[in-house]
């Protein structure tokens, strides 16, 4: 046996075969439905996954208004930002920020998931959030996905 004849095979961006992905966020919980969409998106579901590269799918995630949480997440559950200046420190619940956008909510769950670097923030640009169950990627011919959730 010749000893080169196992190889690695490591996915590129060029050799990536990327497809098109559609979930409904009214499926389950938002931290679940987070949660596999980031898996999705990095590509951890495909044989051919490579953890350095964009090898996932691009997700389309429909019905963001019917996202939910359990318990009193809606009331007891605060984001913090900073704007950078001295007691520039903002908290806003969740109810807050859907009654903003309601993609927002579904937006920083996910980029929550995903890893810290370029690679996460180039990943992120495959998420396309809606809050209805309209959208303009059906040229693309998404598969409908259901979570086991």
């Amino acid at each position: 046996m010749d000893h080169l004849s196992y190889k690695t095979l490591t996915v590129n961006k060029k050799t990536a075969n990327k497809g098109w992905v559609i979930v409904d966020a009214g499926q389950g919980s938002l931290g679940r439905v987070a949660s596999e969409v980031a898996k999705i998106l990095k590509g951890k579901h495909k044989p051919s996954y490579t953890p350095f590269a964009d090898c996932g799918d691009n997700v389309i995630i429909i019905n963001a208004d019917d996202t939910r949480f359990t318990g009193r997440k809606w009331d007891q559950k605060y984001y913090l930002t900073h704007t950078g200046y001295p007691g520039g420190q903002k908290k806003t619940s969740p109810r807050e920020l859907k009654a903003k956008s309601s993609t927002l909510l579904v937006e920083r769950a996910v980029r929550g998931m995903l890893p810290k670097n370029s690679l996460g923030r180039e990943l992120f640009r495959n998420l396309h959030v809606f809050a209805g169950s309209e959208h303009p990627f059906a040229a693309q011919q998404p598969k409908e996905l259901t979570l086991n959730i």
